[in-house]
This record gives structure tokens, C-alpha cells and sequence, in this order.
């Protein structure tokens, strides 16, 4: 599938997915964008750093900007705690953060969306079956992720 075909087809899946699935494309959407500034650290880009951390600032806006304080409660509330960490993070990323340190974190949003992949299951009465999420095609020169944890 070439990119244009996978973006088109996440744009599509994203208009008729449910609001847990749009969380798990967040994740999925701020882990590449990770990765993609972890490899542009390594190969001293800066430019292709720049607009990958900033991307994952967006996302991780669009994530804490979706939680119900109300109804999410003590989670909602870590879930909170934890983006307002992350984007501090983020920020000084680029001046500060090495690649081993940024992996640190994508390691911890893989397991945040295997989580939200167990909301999805439990909702949709499925607990018993591995993750079957969409794999996310790896754009040139990056590692393919894995969702097992």
C-alpha cells in the first residue's frame, strides 16, 4: 500500500470509527511521530525532529483535550497528569532529550494503547482475542512497530 493509500485509508477508518478507536489512532498517530523524531535525532535532523515533536505535541493536545474530568475520574485525572508531564517533555525534547530517553516514553504509550485496545475489546464483549488492530505502515527507513507488549 503506498503512503497516499494508507493515509486515505486512516482518514477513512478514523470518519467511521467510535471514540475509544479515534484514542487508539492517537496513539498510534504520537508513537510513530516519536519514533520518526528518535530516528531524525539519530541522523541529526533537525528539521524532520522539529515537525515530528511538534506533531506529537498536537496529538497529545487532542488527547488531553478529550478527557471526560467528569466521567473518566481517577483515570481521567492520571491520564491528565501524565499528557501535561509529556508535553513538558516534548518541549524540551529538542534541546535537551537523547533517542534512549524519547523510546522511554513511546515504550509507555505503547502500553497506554494496548490499554485503550482492552477498553475496545471489553466494550465490544471481545476479551479473549490477541490485538487485532490495524498495523501501521512504517514510512521509509523506520522500524516497523510491534503492538505486543
Amino acid at each position: 500500500m503506498t503512503v497516499d493509500a494508507c493515509s486515505a485509508y486512516r482518514r477513512t477508518d478514523g470518519h467511521s470509527a467510535g471514540p475509544v478507536r479515534l484514542v487508539i489512532m492517537l496513539y498510534e498517530q504520537l508513537i510513530k511521530d516519536l519514533q520518526r523524531a528518535v530516528t531524525a535525532m539519530e541522523k541529526n535532523d533537525i528539521a524532520c525532529r522539529t515537525n515530528e515533536l511538534d506533531h506529537a505535541l498536537t496529538v497529545v493536545g487532542q488527547l488531553q483535550g478529550t478527557l471526560d474530568m467528569q466521567q473518566g475520574g481517577e483515570a481521567a485525572k492520571n491520564l491528565d497528569t501524565y499528557y501535561y508531564s509529556l508535553r513538558a517533555y516534548l518541549l524540551k525534547a529538542p534541546a535537551r532529550v537523547l533517542p534512549g530517553e524519547l523510546r522511554k516514553q513511546i515504550q509507555i504509550l505503547l502500553e497506554l494503547r494496548e490499554a485503550w485496545v482492552q477498553v475496545e475489546r471489553t466494550a465490544q464483549g471481545i476479551n479473549d482475542q490477541p490485538s487485532s488492530s490495524t498495523p501501521i505502515a512504517p514510512a521509509p527507513n523506520e522500524k516497523t512497530l510491534s503492538w505486543s507488549i
